[in-house]
């Protein structure tokens, strides 16, 4: 009589992990730091488009350039921020290097399994990189501040939006200068990311 194992059962039900360039074997379903390598992250965000890719300029708005930007916005908003902190403005959508960059209204309609799913990669990352897994809430608030600040300069600067519907959309930000925009190749921006967290990450 032939009785199924529990690996053929785990194998039918499909393959939940994904290899990465680095080798490791990442577990989408239950993410472990010891998996998560910053290459990693940095060569998956740098390939990822902001705004589906509907952006003009030679290259797509990466996730890479995004977070550079984010930070740099944290930056202005919490000048004498620590160290830690201004790491995880750098990593705050680390996640998308393996779910993607799903626009606002897309997420929403996809649920609150997609949600969890980036909640505990992102715990995880965090983990990996000395952070705790959950932010404090006045740090979680002031990079989300950042990240909508953002989103308005992303979208007049690349993504075709006039001035007046963005700031409808996304809300003008007060009190902010966006740094100039110049849209990287991948291979620049995976460069530009991982400078940066090599200055910030724990030693």
């Amino acid at each position: 009589m032939y009785v199924k194992t529990q690996k053929q059962d785990k194998d039918k039900q499909g393959r939940a992990w994904q290899r990465m360039l680095s080798g490791r074997r990442l577990d989408l379903l239950d993410p472990s730091p010891l998996d998560i390598e910053i290459e990693d992250i940095a060569h998956g965000l740098s390939r990822v488009a902001r705004w589906n890719g509907q952006t003009n300029g030679p290259w797509p708005f990466s996730v890479a350039q995004h977070s550079l930007l984010v930070l740099a916005l944290y930056d202005c908003i919490q000048p004498r921020a620590e160290q830690r902190w201004r790491l995880a403005a750098l990593l705050h959508d680390a996640a998308e290097y393996v779910v993607g960059d799903l626009i606002s209204p897309f997420k929403a309609a996809v649920g609150t399994n997609y949600k969890a799913l980036e909640q505990r990669l992102d715990s995880a990352i965090r983990l990996r990189f000395g952070l705790p897994a959950l932010l404090p809430d006045e740090i979680a608030r002031t990079i989300k501040r950042a990240d909508r600040a953002s989103a308005y300069f992303e979208a007049i600067s690349v993504a075709g939006f006039d001035v007046a519907e963005a700031g409808r959309i996304f809300d003008r930000p007060r009190n902010l200068v966006c740094p100039e925009i110049h849209q990287l190749s991948p291979s620049r921006a995976k460069r530009a990311f991982l400078e940066r967290f090599r200055i910030l990450a724990p030693k």
